[in-house]
């Protein structure tokens, strides 16, 4: 349970790179002991999710133009035939559930409050790929954002300003409401170019910084 939570806690972005996190700061957090607060952080940082920088001390890594680049194009291939599957298969209603979780977005896009819209957005992207009924699939596309969901704070405030975000994700619901499968898959792919490029700006930044 520690681990899933964890785990959770970075697809969605609720650390960003550079934070150091402690064996008993995790077990705080999570309400359970460092027993368990260890091995989840001893298993994340085997998947390369965490690195180790101590004893009792993990850091969540800042993500390589390399592993951009790779991530990005596993995301485009496998994130683009969940969203096209899960978007034939959607249930009646799937657009009103997301129109609702785009406002949410929108609001906490207005007011600055970043971590909220990254935790909206995972599920905005997810509730949409598990329709596809591809378990497998959706495994592989949990890991690909557990290497890159720390990343997404880098989007902010530029996503937010310039709306690119809102814009897709729009598209998504418009194309669901028309039955165009196509059109889901082509919205999440240009939001994952869109997503490909701010980052990719920030690493740069980050490298002539240091």
């Amino acid at each position: 349970m520690a681990y899933e939570a964890m785990k959770e806690r970075l697809v969605r972005g609720a650390f960003e790179p550079g934070r150091k996190l402690t064996v008993r700061g995790v077990a705080d957090a999570l309400g359970v002991s460092s027993t368990p607060a260890r091995d989840a952080l001893n298993r994340l940082s085997a998947e390369g999710a965490l690195v180790y920088s101590g004893p009792k001390t993990v850091i969540v890594p800042y993500l390589t133009m390399e592993a951009l680049r790779e991530v990005t194009a596993m995301r485009l291939a496998l994130e683009g035939l969940a969203a096209e599957r899960g978007a034939a298969n959607a249930p009646a209603g799937l657009a009103n559930s997301l129109e609702e979780m785009q406002a949410k977005i929108n609001e906490a896009l207005d007011r600055r409050r970043y971590a909220e819209v990254l935790w909206t957005n995972k599920e905005f992207h997810f509730v949409v790929y598990r329709c596809c009924d591809m378990p497998n699939l959706l495994s592989t596309i949990e890991a690909l954002w557990l290497r890159i969901g720390p990343s997404f704070h880098d989007l902010y405030p530029e996503f937010a300003t310039q709306k690119y975000g809102v814009h897709n994700h729009q598209v998504v619901i418009e194309s669901l409401r028309e039955g165009d499968a196509e059109g889901v898959r082509a919205a999440f792919e240009n939001d994952i170019r869109d997503g490909y490029r701010r980052l990719k700006q920030a690493i740069r930044a980050r490298a002539q910084a240091d």
